[in-house]
């Protein structure tokens, strides 16, 4: 069959799961729900199947995007719910298409967060949030290929908006989700590194949707 996409959901248990390994679980998955992936040519076949934009360990997701290939014709309708059925706790499909919109399109990553604190006001570290993520630069040390090295953060983020809750601030934005990239813990990575006195003692993510340059739904 021609290129066919899926939307999946990663929550729960399931975030600890890592890009590598979440790969072999939907091999097994497919093969387990009686649909056979089609496989590459060559000297070392493997299975045509890709995901759009890895997710980070730790990280949940509503809106993962996967492409893949099968080698007999499917009724894509039906196809969610067996795989669901044959996935690990946490990890759900949610809709299956023909394949959609190439992946250099697809733009920006909409977030929520929860940024837990031991103790303090926070509705005052809301505030000094939404203060320090306005600075026109935030350059931070990071890892790279070659060592580390210094990146602006601050292109990469469209909007953020904090809100005070019971012991943490939540978070919900708009950032860049490939050219840059901008992994939601480098927002924390920024705290760290520049105001240390408003980071959080905790903090978690979760995708909720990806949209193109125009800021469309991307599927």
């Amino acid at each position: 069959m021609d290129k066919l996409r899926l939307r999946f959901a990663k929550r729960g248990r399931a975030v600890y799961i890592s890009h590598l390994d979440l790969m072999r679980t939907m091999q097994r998955a497919f093969l387990r729900a009686g649909y056979a992936l089609k496989y590459s040519e060559g000297f070392n076949p493997h299975p045509v199947i890709s995901i759009l934009l890895p997710l980070g360990v730790g990280c949940a997701s509503d809106c993962e995007l996967m492409d893949f290939s099968l080698t007999e014709p499917a009724e894509l309708s039906l196809l969610p719910e067996r795989l669901t059925a044959a996935m690990p706790e946490g990890i759900e499909a949610l809709e299956a298409y023909p394949g959609g919109r190439k992946g250099r399109e697809l733009k920006w990553l909409k977030l929520a967060g929860t940024l837990e604190y031991d103790s303090g006001d926070t509705t005052a570290r809301a505030a000094a949030l939404t203060e320090f993520f306005r600075r026109d630069a935030l350059v931070i040390r990071k890892k790279t290929k070659r060592g580390f090295g210094e990146s602006d953060i601050a292109p990469a983020i469209r909007a953020l908006e904090f809100r005070p809750a019971a012991g943490a601030v939540t978070l919900t934005g708009i950032v860049s989700a490939q050219e840059p990239t901008l992994n939601p813990t480098q927002l924390i990575s920024a705290l760290e590194q520049l105001a240390p006195e408003i980071a959080p003692d905790f903090a978690e993510f979760r995708r909720l949707e990806v949209y193109d340059a125009e800021m469309q739904i991307f599927r």
